[in-house]
């Protein structure tokens, strides 16, 4: 890098005198209190995603503050900035939605301000996929620190942890099991402190993928948010800051086809979020790798899960920090790894995973041998109803159901589905399929985590527990269930999905990768003809939505905008 574009001489304002433009910046900047030797020195920038309404961000401040310190440490100047903070439950109509703004927002932010390097700090879901998005779009040398997950909450003696709880008892109030009082309590009791989801949720799921992927320093994934150590990270992470910076290390020379790979390995082993799979592709997508659903799918022949965390399984986030985080998971995935990806700690993925303390027993890591599924979490379905593809979280999923026929249930709208699921006189039995259209990218908008479709209450009274649903939409990475998901052409564009009829028969079939409506072509043939989109809604036609609208791609390309993206290059996995 040359000495002339270092520092705040980077990214200088257009006056047409470089020279003014540079006195200029230094004389407002001076203001802050800055000398003249702070101001030589490399400038790290720190992104600041917190929000009053993101307790998964509560703890940033003092993240920013211990990230300065490092960078301090190493010798150069931090200087924070703002960027859109995103939290699931506080953004309409859906976080998904916003992802995309939020990334645009980082990879301007980080063009026009002058930084040598950027700290990229995220936790909850959206956020890390936003900032990699922008990071690499920027391709300015970046490093990511999470926030961090919860600690467990604990009602009656028995450990909570949003979300997977939040559903399981729900579920339960819904049915009637338990009073007004208790979800009360249990409301109060299951985000006890700062941080991000302490399931393996998409949170948890990206933290891990992006420390596989080698964009976070060794170890950074599953640190509590409220442990000492998170502040170390923090520390350690400012000071690499300024080492990338001085090293040039971009965004494009540590995520390469190879690094996705590898972060999709670790998604299969965690059995991780499947919201993770539209995020990968967006990130991937700006690097112009394209995410092969196929390959990803042989992945899973050899992957299995490993991780022994709700909703899979049965432990939290602070079980795989105590024992020792993702280098556990990544010492029995070795043999399938590319060892010899760079990662932002300066070393190869291998060199991370040799120079981390040596392991112990636990029970939340399962041997290669002893795995908890012996296939990868997610898998890939194709058929008449998903001719470019959907999912299905099979290592959460009722094992039964992973094969079924059934009668399908149709609700048109999300609309619809609130007004009629808990209807007595709905007309539904426990072996039907509940299908629900019009809530993909474009439908909804912004494919919103409605997937997980409530059992309707009659049948949650009788003691359903798990029901065959579709859709076009996403489930929350906390969520369970036998559920397809990320159908794909979606309904609102005219997607087969959209010719589903209430009385049709439905097949799935896991083991055979299809899910297929059985209903002859000559009728559907007929559907389609008659088929007409949804009337645009009142504000279809302005700002952001109407941006949204027209740009957004489909699940399988990740959910981006089309123009944020350069021409695919690339595939990952390569195998």
């Amino acid at each position: 890098m040359s000495d002339s574009r270092q520092g705040m001489r980077r990214a200088l304002t257009s006056y047409g005198d470089e020279a003014f433009s540079l006195f200029l910046r230094k004389a407002f900047i001076k203001a802050m209190g800055y000398s003249d030797d702070a101001l030589a020195r490399p400038v790290i920038g720190i992104t600041d995603t917190f929000s009053g309404f993101n307790a998964c961000h509560r703890n940033v401040p003092e993240l920013i503050q211990a990230v300065k310190r490092g960078v301090m440490l190493a010798g150069g100047l931090p200087i924070e900035f703002p960027t859109i903070s995103l939290h699931e439950s506080f953004s309409h109509p859906t976080s998904m939605y916003l992802r995309n703004l939020m990334s645009i927002d980082v990879e301007e932010m980080i063009r026009a301000q002058p930084m040598d390097a950027v700290v990229l700090i995220g936790g909850c879901d959206k956020t890390v996929p936003a900032l990699l998005m922008g990071a690499a779009s920027a391709n300015t040398p970046a490093i990511v620190l999470v926030t961090g997950p919860m600690m467990t909450g604990s009602h009656r003696g028995e450990r909570l942890g949003a979300c997977t709880d939040c559903r399981r008892f729900w579920a339960k109030f819904r049915a009637g099991e338990i009073d007004d009082k208790e979800i009360g309590d249990i409301n109060a009791a299951l985000a006890p402190s700062a941080g991000t989801c302490m399931v393996m949720g998409t949170a948890s799921t990206m933290a891990c993928m992006t420390e596989a992927l080698g964009m976070m320093l060794p170890g950074g994934a599953a640190i509590p948010a409220v442990h000492a150590d998170r502040l170390r990270a923090a520390e350690a992470t400012g000071a690499r800051a300024v080492g990338i910076a001085a090293e040039g290390v971009t965004p494009d020379r540590i995520m390469t086809p190879r690094a996705f790979e590898n972060a999709l390995r670790m998604l299969l082993a965690i059995g991780g979020s499947t919201n993770a799979i539209v995020h990968i592709a967006a990130i991937a997508g700006r690097l112009g790798i394209e995410i092969d659903l196929e390959a990803f799918d042989r992945l899973g022949d050899q992957t299995p899960v490993l991780v022994d965390l709700k909703p899979t399984g049965q432990h939290y986030m602070e079980d795989l920090f105590k024992a020792g985080g993702v280098t556990a998971i990544l010492r029995e995935l070795r043999p399938l790894l590319h060892l010899d990806c760079v990662t932002v700690s300066g070393q190869t993925l291998g060199e991370n995973i040799d120079a981390a303390p040596a392991p112990f027993a636990q029970d939340v890591v399962r041997p290669f041998s002893d795995p908890i599924f012996k296939q990868g979490g997610i898998a890939v379905l194709r058929g008449n109803i998903a001719p470019n593809g959907a999912i299905i979280k099979q290592a959460a999923a009722t094992p039964a159901l992973l094969q079924h026929s059934g009668r399908a249930v149709v609700f048109s709208s999300l609309e619809d589905l609130a007004e009629r699921v808990d209807r007595d006189d709905l007309d539904v039995h426990a072996d039907d399929v509940l299908v629900l259209q019009n809530a993909g990218p474009k439908g909804a908008p912004g494919m919103p985590e409605s997937g997980y479709l409530p059992i309707p209450r009659k049948l949650a009274r009788a003691g359903v527990k798990d029901m065959v649903r579709i859709s076009d939409a996403r489930m929350s990475g906390t969520a369970f269930g036998s559920i397809v998901l990320h159908v794909s052409p979606e309904s609102a564009i005219g997607g087969p999905l959209a010719l589903v009829r209430s009385g049709d028969r439905i097949k799935l079939d896991t083991a055979g990768r299809r899910i297929d409506l059985l209903v002859d072509d000559a009728e559907l043939a007929r559907r389609r003809q008659v088929w007409r989109p949804a009337a645009p809604r009142a504000e279809d036609n302005r700002g952001y939505r109407r941006l949204f609208l027209e740009q957004v791609e489909q699940a399988e390309r990740g959910c981006d905008f089309a123009f944020l993206k350069p021409a695919m290059r690339t595939r990952a996995p390569q195998a």
